[in-house]
């Protein structure tokens, strides 16, 4: 067994652990291997007592010049990252806005989802509603592997997208109508109850409009009705002093 300040050397932390722990001076009742002896076989300590300069994922230039002591700022910030996706995502729903509205579906069966998905065979696919993240896995199938650029796989995805879009609401229209000859009722639409608040928000400031109008033509007269008028001096006689 190691002694000396060598023992609790980062490099000797778990064999000297495991040494002690197999030693004599534990009664044989103690588990002579806990779960944290793998833990720590698997991540030892670090080697410095500072906090280690983190990864990079990325080439990051030479910021200090040799004569400059002072650490640079963000020094132990991680580099960002960045995925191919972001900017195919941001350019899909820049274009399409109203996209960000509709609900999405977030719950996973078991985080490896995408395994099952294959954008070969289009942007339907099981498990998986119609989105924006239809068209924009899509599009990198097809630059990665029908080598096209950015703005053909675009195009591409973005049709068949339109595609099934129209399908969907005219599969949804026929539904309604179908519905609604049997005697269903589906109350008032989206649009019908936006225009209603609408009206309602413009006549309440239609309302204090007037007020507010009828309320200042009452100052103003009021402001000339407050005025006293001098009596006039007639002709020949001096006005009293």
């Amino acid at each position: 067994m190691a002694r000396g300040p060598n023992r609790l050397l980062a490099s000797r932390v778990h064999r000297t652990a495991t040494e002690t722990l197999a030693s004599t001076v534990y009664p044989n009742t103690y588990n002579p291997s806990p779960p944290w002896v793998t833990a720590l076989a698997n991540i030892p300590p670090s080697e410095i007592w500072t906090r280690p300069y983190p990864a990079q994922h990325a080439l990051t230039p030479n910021r200090l010049p040799k004569s400059r002591k002072t650490p640079p700022k963000n020094l132990y910030r991680p580099t960002k990252i960045v995925f191919p996706e972001d900017k195919l995502r941001r350019a899909f729903y820049a274009d399409h806005p109203w996209e960000l509205a509709r609900p999405k579906l977030l719950m996973e069966i078991d985080g490896m989802d995408a395994r099952y998905r294959d954008w070969s065979k289009g942007l339907r696919q099981p498990g998986m509603k119609l989105s924006g993240e239809s068209v924009v896995q899509r599009q990198l199938y097809l630059m990665q592997t029908a080598q096209m650029s950015r703005s053909q796989a675009y195009d591409v995805a973005r049709k068949e997208f339109y595609k099934l879009r129209r399908f969907e609401e005219t599969e949804a229209r026929i539904a309604r109508e179908e519905a609604r000859a049997y005697g269903a009722y589906f109350g008032k639409t989206v649009n019908q109850v936006g225009m209603e608040l609408e009206d309602k928000e413009y006549n309440a400031w239609l309302k204090w409009a007037g007020e507010e109008i009828e309320g200042q033509e009452m100052e103003r007269q009021a402001a000339y009705a407050n005025d006293v008028d001098l009596p006039v001096a007639e002709e020949g006689v001096a006005p009293d002093a």
